[in-house]
């Protein structure tokens, strides 16, 4: 699939997903539904089906890890300067978070899949897994700290053992690493479910956008989208590659680091008390302009 194919893809499924919202055919309790196959079925099968016959060794590498964390706190510290400068709380927080909370899942490990095959498809699912166990806390620790409010803290971490990406991540991971392999028709099934996780999150993605107005500062939107999807992946080609990463390592993390703003950062803005409408708006304007922005880097890296 080329880029201008892919960016139309894109496009075209998440403009779907908001159509289906907006006319009712989406409702909260389909879009919940949704993001149930896709959390639950689709993107464990995309991480296991990336990992399970891969060797460890290809895929989790120490530059990885260390790359990882030093993309998430570069970013996240970048951006907490850069948005100091808003007087409201709840806004900062919005803008704060979005900055660097990527959409791994949904949109960066099957854009991966897609545009780059499956051994980049490995090491995205490892960028997801372990990106889990560092943006979710992180986030939630940056809204503590600009909203005073820490109600959902320990329950928000505690979801993190029992997150389905991680489990199958472990399971793909393990499987890799023993004797036993998936073969003939539970790896046939596996993999078909493993190609609907573009279309389905980009679908539910749509579908979960909410919009009461697209009035927002410019002030403040410009430069949260600046930061996620061109600051961050360039931080990432920086990173990982002063880390002296390998090419499938550098090009899979500068585009999982390029995908949106997550639609859970809407959810843990509303529940930590930031500005929930500005947080739409972000979550909403990131995913539509990404479609053109991955299909740069794509471009781009070599």
């Amino acid at each position: 699939m080329d880029v201008l194919t892919r960016l139309a893809v894109m496009i075209g499924l998440l403009t779907v997903g908001v159509g289906l919202r907006r006319v009712g055919v989406l409702d909260a309790t389909r879009v919940e539904w949704l993001n149930s196959v896709a959390f639950y079925v689709v993107l464990p099968a995309l991480v296991f089906n990336s990992t399970y016959d891969k060797p460890l060794s290809e895929i989790v590498t120490p530059t990885l890890l260390v790359g990882l964390v030093g993309v998430l706190g570069i970013t996240a510290g970048v951006g907490w300067l850069v948005h100091r400068r808003i007087d409201d709380d709840g806004a900062r927080a919005a803008a704060t978070v979005q900055s660097y909370h990527t959409n791994l899942g949904y949109i960066g490990l099957p854009v991966v899949a897609s545009a780059l095959g499956e051994r980049a498809a490995g090491i995205g699912s490892v960028i997801l897994g372990m990106g889990a166990l560092v943006q979710i806390p992180l986030t939630v620790s940056i809204l503590v700290a600009v909203t005073g409010n820490s109600r959902n803290f320990r329950s928000e971490v505690r979801r993190l053992a029992t997150n389905p990406v991680l489990v199958a991540l472990v399971i793909g991971l393990a499987v890799s690493r023993s004797p036993a392999t998936v073969t003939g028709i539970p790896a046939d099934v596996i993999a078909l479910v493993a190609e609907a996780a573009l279309p389905v999150a980009l679908l539910c993605v749509g579908g979960s956008i909410q919009l009461q107005s697209m009035e927002a500062d410019r002030s403040i939107v410009g430069p949260v989208l600046a930061m996620k999807l061109l600051v961050m992946p360039v931080v990432a080609w920086v990173v990982y590659a002063a880390l002296g990463a390998d090419l499938w390592t550098l090009r899979t993390a500068v585009v999982m680091f390029g995908a949106p703003a997550a639609v859970s950062t809407f959810v843990y803005v509303t529940e930590m008390g930031g500005d929930r409408r500005l947080a739409s708006i972000l979550v909403f304007l990131s995913t539509v302009a990404s479609a053109f922005t991955l299909s740069a880097w794509i471009a781009i890296v070599p």
